[in-house]
């Protein structure tokens, strides 16, 4: 070999490797390794700083947001208020195989799992940076935190929130909270929130009886509310809530919490049609303000009511309600013309009818609809109650053991001077009403007194009894004190303020032998923090059992043969008192049965801005509306509806006398004192005669209005100058006045 060669192979042999490239150096297995589990701490170690910091936060505002459910008497839904349509639940109330049926859908290791699926989250976290859209795999822990504590965002910042947020809620809560937690902040579709809504969407019934098959279809509907609902849904999407139903049934039969004979006997549920919305239409908005008035009154703070969560169950008899709808619309509404008729356009109605044994309302009236006249007519207290408070005067009268002023005690049988415009004797304040038409009596007793509701005999008797007595009794019975009740004279002819639920509540008091009777509309109220404790709306004696069963009496003998007329029928037994205010403003019509007690009025109400009042006259072309006409027709009407066709009961009544009979005289054969303090004279004992039927009815009567007459003596605050001319209450009536008596047992 030669030097050069040599030379070369030595080159050869010396030459060193070449180097690795620099990035291949930090890919060994042992550094890849190496960096993964440092990553893998690193994680840890944020999550667990995460861990740390995040909190639980409070619910969110939409989560705890529910409805108030307002029920009738029977339980059927009346209505609904709020933003959200939700009424939260406990588990109690949702059958445990419905319970199941949830957990089947949609996490089978959910009573075992920590509360949250890693897989899950972490497919879901990869799909959102990949915007694949939404996740998949979520536990129930972690459906509920987001429905309960966060929001529907799909954000990686959020979804991370949910994974610590369901550790720690999972460790905290009981797995029964948690789910009735998620069942009830979960959306169901049409615009129900929670099983409570859905059940009443999807099925009309309450959770608590929801079966399996039902429960099945509502857990099936979460996955995809608005393609699964079976009333809207394509083919598709009726094939594909179809397969999710039988999946969570066999996965039900897969946990052993179904039995397999049972599986296979199940049909699909096929849910009901939607409903619109119940709004505040109608009589609702009426009835459900009255109930929530009536909590106000118990020291329920309306804005605990607006904040929702409510469960109100109203005393209002659904039959009932819609028999007093009707009878308004037959007797009333069908018979005005509303659109060319000035008059008719004025007319408003309200009613209140009360179970007199317990004092529950069972039907309300408040007028045309709650959308269109705000004001209730039922409970509002801005018209004159009229003669229907002349039975509060008889009342005090038998209560106190009044005297005329000849020393007399005020009984059924005590005769007065029935002249229109007699001066009152032995009262600092003058006052000489007129009577309707101005007619004159003469001496007549106390039932024809009332029967015709003669003005100026209880104009006296208010005076031997005293205003002050008077108006005492009357706060006793139920009538609102005011600024409107002052203690003069003309407080007999009603001219305080009152609704048709304060003399609901006086009369229906009568109607329960004297013991008070405060009307009340809500059965039950009661939210997930409270129960509302509601007082006993029967309360002690206001009167004696022998006065408010006298007064029953004389009552009996207004609807027999008396200004109420119109409501006698024998298929029951009935009292009441017709009432027709100053100018004819308010006519009403109070009276009651052995079982239900119900006032009826028509107020006048301008059309213009401030409705102001106004007269009724030529109501439905008429004439005078007085309360012996259209108030009666409807209290007759709804009466005999309420009670199936009529009733066999009849008043048990205690009553010192029965009245006595005297003579049938029209008022022109009658020959009025000149002395209006002198003996009345003895009463004849004519043979018993047969009531004749009216000449002509109270409609068709031309009574003499207020502004007609010459004024009456200079009037006190808060009295009528003319007194009340009782529009037709005396006018086309049988002349006799004589009542015989339906009694029961007297001692």
């Amino acid at each position: 070999m030669g030097r050069a060669e040599a030379g070369r192979a030595r080159g050869r042999g010396t030459r060193r490797a070449p180097k690795q490239g620099g990035i291949r150096r930090f890919l060994t297995p042992k550094k890849l390794l190496g960096t993964f589990f440092g990553l893998c701490l690193l994680g840890m170690g944020g999550f667990v700083v995460i861990y740390l910091l995040v909190p639980v936060p409070s619910a969110n505002a939409q989560a705890e947001m529910q409805s108030n459910v307002y029920k009738y008497s029977d339980g059927t839904i009346l209505a609904r208020t709020g933003k959200i349509n939700r009424e939260i639940v406990g588990l109690e109330q949702i059958p445990k195989e419905v319970q199941r049926t949830f957990v089947a859908a949609e996490n089978k290791s959910f009573y075992q799992d920590v509360g949250v699926d890693i897989k899950g989250t972490a497919r879901g976290l990869m799909n959102t940076v990949s915007g694949k859209g939404k996740q998949g795999g979520s536990t129930i822990t972690q459906q509920y935190v987001k429905n309960y504590y966060l929001n529907q965002d799909q954000t990686i910042t959020r979804k991370l929130k949910e994974l610590v947020i369901s550790l720690k809620v999972d460790r905290k809560k009981d797995k029964n909270e948690i789910l009735a937690g998620y069942i009830n902040t979960s959306y169901y579709g049409r615009g129900a929130y929670g099983i409570q809504a859905a059940a009443q969407a999807y099925y009309g019934v309450d959770a608590v009886r929801l079966n399996v098959a039902q429960g099945a279809y509502l857990a099936a509907l979460l996955q995809a509310p608005s393609q699964y609902d079976w009333a809207v849904a394509g083919d598709t999407g009726k094939r594909l809530v179809t397969e999710r139903w039988n999946y969570v049934l066999d996965n039900m039969v897969e946990m052993k919490w179904l039995d397999a004979s049972a599986r296979s006997g199940l049909k699909f549920p096929v849910p009901h049609e939607p409903k619109a919305p119940r709004g505040m239409e109608g009589q609702t908005g009426y009835l459900v303000e009255a109930a929530d008035d009536e909590l106000a009154r118990q020291g329920v703070d309306k804005a605990d009511i607006d904040a929702g969560g409510w469960t109100i169950t109203l005393n209002i008899d659904r039959k009932r309600q819609q028999q007093l709808e009707k009878s308004v619309d037959k007797e009333l509404e069908s018979k005005l013309d509303r659109e060319n008729n000035k008059t008719d356009a004025t007319v408003q109605a309200g009613a209140t009818s009360v179970d007199p044994k317990t004092g529950r309302v069972v039907a309300l009236y408040g007028g045309t609809s709650a959308t269109k006249h705000w004001i209730s007519n039922a409970t509002r207290a801005d018209y004159q109650p009229a003669s229907t408070f002349k039975p509060v005067v008889l009342a005090s009268a038998l209560e106190n053991g009044s005297k005329t002023q000849d020393g007399e005690r005020i009984g059924v049988n005590t005769r007065y001077d029935g002249t229109s415009r007699r001066p009152v004797v032995g009262s600092d304040t003058p006052f000489d009403p007129q009577n309707e038409d101005d007619q004159d009596y003469g001496w007549v007793n106390v039932q024809t007194a009332m029967n015709k509701s003669i003005n100026s005999v209880f104009a006296q008797m208010v005076v031997d009894v005293t205003p002050a007595k008077v108006k005492r009794t009357a706060l006793a019975l139920g009538i609102p004190d005011g600024k409107a009740f002052p203690e003069r004279p003309a407080i007999t002819l009603g001219t305080m303020n009152a609704s048709t639920w304060d003399m609901a509540g006086v009369y229906a008091t009568l109607d329960n032998h004297g013991r008070k009777v405060t009307p009340a509309i809500v059965k039950s109220a009661s939210h997930k923090d409270r129960t509302v404790e509601l007082p006993d709306p029967v309360g002690k004696q206001a009167v004696s059992r022998e006065t408010a069963d006298t007064v029953t009496h004389v009552l009996q003998g207004v609807v027999d043969n008396g200004s109420g007329f119109e409501a006698d029928t024998s298929a029951y037994d009935a009292a009441g008192k017709t009432g027709t205010s100053e100018k004819n403003k308010s006519a009403w019509f109070a009276a009651y049965t052995p079982q239900l007690t119900t006032v009826v009025a028509l107020f006048g109400e301008s059309t213009k801005e401030g409705g102001e009042q106004v007269s009724l006259t030529g109501t439905a072309n008429s004439g005078r509306a007085n309360g012996g006409g259209f108030p009666a027709r409807i209290w007759a009407d709804y009466t005999l509806g309420a009670l199936d066709g009529g009733s066999d009961a009849r008043f048990d009544l205690r009553i010192a006398e029965p009245v006595r009979e005297e003579p049938t005289m029209t008022p022109s054969e009658t020959a009025p004192s000149e002395t209006p303090s002198s003996e009345p004279p003895s009463p004849s004992e004519p043979a018993e005669q047969e009531p004749q039927p009216p000449a002509q009815t109270p409609s068709e009567s031309a009574p003499q209005t207020p502004e007609e007459s010459p004024p009456a003596s200079e009037p006190g605050p808060g009295e009528s100058s003319s007194g009340e001319p009782d529009g037709g209450e005396t006018g086309g009536v049988p002349s006799g006045g004589v009542h015989t008596p339906r009694v029961g047992p007297t001692r």
